[in-house]
């Protein structure tokens, strides 16, 4: 989703507001509070209290799996007491915050009318509408989702390791996709995870050439993923929507222009993504972190029960 997008201004309007006043939150989307309120449950679901609090609570759960003290996570999430984010977090997730199971157990979601959850490590994603568990029969939705989460997991995961560790050359003469240059450093696996659907979202779209340059380490690049994730999602939705997959394109930013189906396109990306998420886990092992980690396991079943809560 582009940050112009006028559902993603009022959903930061809701969750970036200093204060959770319904009038703080108007601000920030320059509407009345009567015409803000009414917008976000006309085109969410839910009313901005229900989702501050809802999305909050989402991010308080993440960062308690995550080994965060309560008190921290209590006022972090805008709570006055810890008694007063614990009652309301038992009342959520059915358990005090010190008995929560971990990420590994089940995932930090609550139901939702609308799809907006937080999404670890620092994303908020728009599941076009749909409640969460919806991509549980839909084989290429999960697909992508789990590919683009993935890549958020692989990015904090190298964001552990030292400047030096994240740009040594580990596996000389990888090129697993030619035009694309070498795949030899995790910098440059990283890179080419985050910067690979760009292009092809341009040349959907009919925009010009992207502008693929900018720095690589791992938060700039968790930055891009934030912004290209949700559109290359919304691709997708599209596209399923109107049985279009055999819709072809002339993908005028190569030489000599070329033409692509849709289905290819896709086939495509999440062949060499998959293939470049083992290659930055092998890397990552050898730069010393330790990836037998749950969070780090790349197996799209256990990746689905942490994500919906689904027990084995």
């Amino acid at each position: 989703m582009t940050e112009t997008d006028p559902l993603r201004r009022l959903l930061d309007a809701v969750l970036e507001a200093d204060g959770a006043s319904l009038e703080e939150m108007a601000a920030g989307a320059h509407l009345s509070p009567f015409h803000f309120q009414r917008t976000v449950r006309r085109r969410a679901g839910e009313t901005p209290s229900a989702m501050r609090r809802r999305v909050r609570l989402e991010r308080a759960a993440w960062s308690l799996q995550g080994g965060a003290a309560v008190t921290e996570v209590a006022f972090a999430a805008g709570y006055d007491s810890v008694e007063g984010f614990s009652r309301a977090f038992r009342r959520a997730f059915g358990c005090a915050p010190s008995d929560l199971p971990s990420r590994a157990e089940r995932g930090h979601w609550l139901p939702a009318p609308n799809g907006i959850h937080f999404h670890s490590p620092t994303t908020l994603y728009v599941d076009a509408g749909r409640a969460r568990e919806s991509s549980s029969g839909d084989v290429l939705t999960l697909l992508v989702q789990h590919d683009l989460d993935d890549v958020d997991v692989l990015l904090t995961a190298a964001a552990e390791v030292g400047e030096d560790a994240y740009r040594a050359m580990r596996l000389p003469g990888s090129r697993p996709r030619g035009f694309d240059g070498p795949d030899e450093t995790l910098a440059q696996v990283m890179r080419h995870l985050v910067l690979s659907r760009e292009p092809w979202l341009a040349s959907i779209a009919g925009e010009g050439e992207p502008d693929l340059s900018g720095p690589d380490d791992p938060a700039s690049l968790a930055a891009r993923h934030r912004r290209t994730a949700p559109r290359w999602l919304a691709m997708l939705r599209d596209v399923d929507r109107r049985g279009a997959w055999q819709d072809a394109i002339v993908d005028a930013l190569c030489d000599p222009p070329e033409s692509f189906l849709l289905s290819q396109i896709l086939a495509h990306e999440l062949t060499y993504s998959t293939h470049r998420r083992q290659l930055a886990r092998w890397m990552l092992a050898d730069a010393g972190l330790d990836t037998t980690a749950a969070h780090l396991d790349p197996d799209p079943i256990l990746w689905h029960r942490r994500r919906t809560g689904e027990q084995p």
